[in-house]
């Protein structure tokens, strides 16, 4: 059976770097929602988030995306919902009707799909945003990808780490920090 790492076990430079990043991108936000995968980033974020909100008086509520692309993505999502169970949160399963029956690219149809699930979710449970849980790795993956792309310079722009779009406030607290850590 897998145990949970402690709370505390994020050296403290990294829980004191994230913590100034939850600080800066949530200010005013009192109720927020974490986009939790069950990859190694997102839940990193959940523990890290989960002690900064106990400690801020803030609300937190999880939801994962199914897309129901693969064999077994019901049960890695039930599994992510354990994870944020055993931290006292809340958690949905939000999944993908259309899947790989819709017309186009269906990486692009899926970011989108996520994106539109995530936000509705978050809007019908009165959060003020959803944390991302990309890393520093992400930013250079981004832009390696679209520079195979061919992109012009307004494709090469950066994540940002905290935009608004969709009706919704998109946070990605973990920008500077990489995977490793």
């Amino acid at each position: 059976m897998q145990t949970d790492p402690p709370l505390n076990a994020a050296p403290d430079d990294l829980r004191a770097r994230a913590f100034a990043a939850f600080d800066r991108l949530a200010a005013g936000a009192d109720a927020l929602g974490i986009a939790l995968s069950g990859g190694g980033d997102s839940t990193a974020l959940m523990y890290l988030a989960a002690e900064w909100a106990g400690l801020r008086g803030r609300h937190l509520a999880t939801a994962t995306v199914d897309h129901g692309l693969r064999d077994g993505s019901d049960a890695e999502a039930a599994a992510a919902g354990a994870q944020a169970a055993r931290l006292g949160l809340s958690h949905h399963i939000l999944r993908w009707q259309v899947g790989a029956n819709a017309p186009g690219n269906l990486m692009a149809n899926a970011r989108q799909a996520r994106l539109d699930l995530l936000g509705d979710w978050a809007r019908g449970q009165g959060l003020q945003g959803v944390m991302l849980g990309h890393t520093r790795d992400d930013l250079a993956e981004t832009l390696l990808m679209r520079l195979a792309r061919g992109a012009g310079i307004d494709g090469l722009a950066a994540m940002s780490a905290r935009r608004e779009d969709l009706d919704m406030l998109w946070l990605r607290p973990l920008l500077d920090l990489g995977r490793d850590r």
